[in-house]
């Protein structure tokens, strides 16, 4: 925009924009580093290629509050030459945070940023990143994580990244860190609750709610003052705060910056659904209050304060075709914060950010006969068509669903055969990216997605004679809540990427707590098999992952235990033959428990179990990196050793492994293909 335009525009966010004059000063300010003032730290996030946000927060002392900040941005960082600088309201209304759009910026440059009260306290100083213009064709480097517990773990993996962001050559520096979710857990266990810990892990005194309801062992927030606490928590974390000091953040939510099972203004704990309409504001504004992002309100633009809209927890009782409730207190909750946005990083990258939470209808699978499609003697197996026939409900089968479903011997009753398929993204949303996906000119546009699209399966119909009888007509998928088991969702997307000839499309994805890579498919052998583009999940920083759950819960007399894991002796962990089943099928896993031959074991691999998986981690904790050009996109897993307790060397602690995904560039009528490359350690059966 023209100057005079944009200030006409910044006036709507109130006293809180810092413009370039075009011309770099050295600071005359009094300013004297006191991090204690501003405990938790300084961010920067959603930058474009002229702005950026700031965010700090200065909360009062000994009952006195500071009512204003000056804000000073610079091209050094020891600010002789400042460029922008502003003064920013402090309000009570907003927990005391702060947020500053910088603007007028130049693109692809690093910037240094700090916040000082009236008395020259100042805020630890602060390092951002704008994007390139849109026509720059420069490489782009990010980074994306999902899943810190700081209850139960250590987040050595953002110092991992930062160690090695420091020691990197300017090329080869990350520009962004793109977050998937969860950056809260607002499930907290006090350590009292839990004597024994969780599983081997220590648990952490990372917040008290004041207001909060306890659910069994574990407490949950109720209020607005709840959620506020459990940020100041996590962002009292010191690599959580370096991270945040040092790059700026793109973020999205995943479920527990609200509520573990909870979609909508919905609720739902010990299997009932209820009406938490004011909890999904206050998780709303909390998010809103503690991450500088780019999203929408319908308060207007302002940033300095969230201006809720009143609600009251009623009972939702109507649903649309498309899952939402038409409950007005529900329809307000959710309308309360619009996260999901489209940012541009040079002329390479189109990055995508959706919201798989606000808006879905529940899982397909959560109905009352759920339970009877598990067998014992197979732990985490759900057969695949039983997901496929439920998830469908009355369009299955051209609209002819069946009455039960075969399982185990039985005939099933099929509750959903009359209910519609379930949404993930809702109408809008949907709308919205695959208008946005179809418009892009980038050659490669990039789906940051908080949920896996690959399906997780194996082929249990060719275990070996003698093994218990699997009670499904074929292949078992391991479901999870996420667009595997949200298949008619998930598939309409791939058939929007198909039919406008789609080619560059990336996902990336977290909540799996596992590294995975692939191709995503709508179907897989014996149906047609044609990938629509690449796909890359990260580990979590610190939440443990299924591995770690079987380990400790895993019965040991589970007559196929072997297809999980195997007890090595003199080894205090079982090995994960998980990784196997998923990627190479049952006999090659079953074949390595018994041999310990990894080479005998894949020979015996299935090559229709998983041909659209090339990887897979169970148990993968850490971050991933993507490199964009022009024609290749490379990601690059980085696993660190599962984060018990906070390292003590600046490195972040030893790696387990890094592994290179290549995926060129592909043209319309061709698949995309993915090259591997181990670069250190050793992934070991994920492969």
């Amino acid at each position: 925009m023209k100057r005079r335009a944009f200030l006409k525009h910044a006036s709507l966010l109130g006293a809180v924009l810092a413009f370039n004059p075009g011309e770099a000063w050295s600071s005359a300010r009094e300013w004297r580093e006191r991090r204690d003032l501003y405990p938790e730290g300084v961010a920067s996030g959603d930058p474009h290629s002229d702005s950026v946000l700031l965010w700090t927060r200065r909360p009062p002392v000994n009952g006195e509050a500071s009512k204003r900040l000056t804000v000073e941005v610079a091209e050094d960082e020891h600010f002789t030459r400042v460029i922008a600088t502003a003064q920013a309201n402090l309000t009570e209304a907003s927990d005391w945070t702060c947020r500053v759009l910088a603007a007028g910026l130049k693109p692809a440059r690093v910037y240094w940023y700090r916040f000082t009260d009236e008395q020259g306290n100042g805020s630890r100083v602060g390092r951002t990143i704008t994007a390139p213009a849109d026509n720059d064709a420069r490489p782009v480097r990010f980074a994306f994580v999902s899943c810190q517990n700081v209850n139960q773990g250590a987040q050595n993996a953002y110092r991992r990244m930062i160690y090695e962001d420091e020691r990197a050559s300017d090329t080869d520096r990350l520009d962004f860190v793109l977050h998937l979710g969860d950056f809260i857990y607002e499930i907290v266990w006090y350590p009292e609750d839990r004597p024994q810990g969780y599983y081997d892990r220590k648990i952490f005194d990372v917040a008290r709610y004041p207001d909060g309801e306890k659910i069994k062992d574990f407490h949950v927030p109720a209020t607005l003052g709840d959620y506020r606490v459990v940020y100041r928590g996590y962002l009292h974390d010191p690599d959580i705060q370096d991270a945040r000091a040092r790059w700026p953040f793109i973020c999205i939510w995943d479920n527990h910056e609200y509520s573990w099972q909870g979609y909508q203004g919905i609720q739902v704990f010990n299997g009932e659904a209820r009406p938490a309409q004011t909890r999904k504001v206050a998780a709303n504004q909390a998010w809103w209050e503690y991450q500088p992002a780019r999203v929408k309100k319908p308060s207007g633009p302002s940033l300095e304060t969230f201006d809720p809209p009143h609600v009251t927890d009623t009972p939702i009782t109507q649903f649309d075709a498309h899952g939402l409730g038409q409950e007005k207190n529900n329809l307000a909750a959710i309308a309360s914060l619009q996260a999901y946005r489209a940012t541009k990083w040079g002329a390479n990258l189109d990055l995508f950010i959706t919201d798989q939470r606000t808006y879905r209808s529940p899982d397909a699978t959560d109905v009352p006969e759920g339970d009877q499609f598990s067998d014992p003697q197979f732990p985490y197996f759900v057969a695949e068509e039983v997901f496929e026939i439920l998830d469908a409900g009355q369009t299955y089968d051209g609209g002819n669903p069946p009455a039960t479903i075969r399982f185990g011997g039985k005939d099933i009753n099929n509750s959903r055969r009359d209910k519609p398929a379930p949404s993930m993204l809702g109408a809008e949303q949907k709308e919205w990216f695959l208008s946005r996906l179809k418009a892009s000119r980038a050659p490669w546009k990039i789906w940051g997605n908080s949920l896996a699209t690959l399906s997780s399966r194996t082929d249990p119909q060719n275990l070996p004679p003698g093994s218990p009888a699997w009670g499904g007509a074929g292949y078992a998928s391991f479901g999870g809540g996420d667009w595997s088991t949200q298949i008619s969702a998930r598939n309409e997307i791939y058939d929007a990427v198909r039919d406008a000839g789609i080619t560059g499309l990336a996902i990336v994805a977290g909540d799996r707590h596992a590294f995975w890579a692939g191709l995503p498919s709508r179907s897989l052998p014996p149906k047609p098999f044609a990938p629509v583009g690449v796909e890359f999940v990260v580990g979590s920083i610190s939440s443990p992952g299924l591995i770690e759950s079987a380990e400790h819960r895993l019965p040991k007399d589970v007559p196929l235990r072997g297809m999980y894991l195997v007890d090595k002796p003199g080894s205090p962990k079982p090995e994960a033959t998980i990784n196997m089943l998923i990627r190479h099928g049952v006999r090659s896993a079953l074949e390595y428990a018994s041999s310990g031959d990894v080479v005998k074991a894949r020979a015996l691999s299935n090559p229709d179990c998983s041909p659209h998986v090339s990887f897979v981690d169970l148990g993968g904790h850490g971050y991933a990196t993507v490199r964009v050009k022009p024609d290749v996109l490379e990601t690059e897993f980085v696993c660190i050793e599962r984060p018990i307790a906070r390292s003590t060397t600046p490195d972040g602690g030893p790696l387990r492994y890094r592994v290179l995904h290549r995926a060129r560039l592909w043209k319309r009528g061709e698949h995309p293909r993915l090259e591997q490359q181990v670069l250190e350690g050793a992934p070991n059966l994920s492969m």
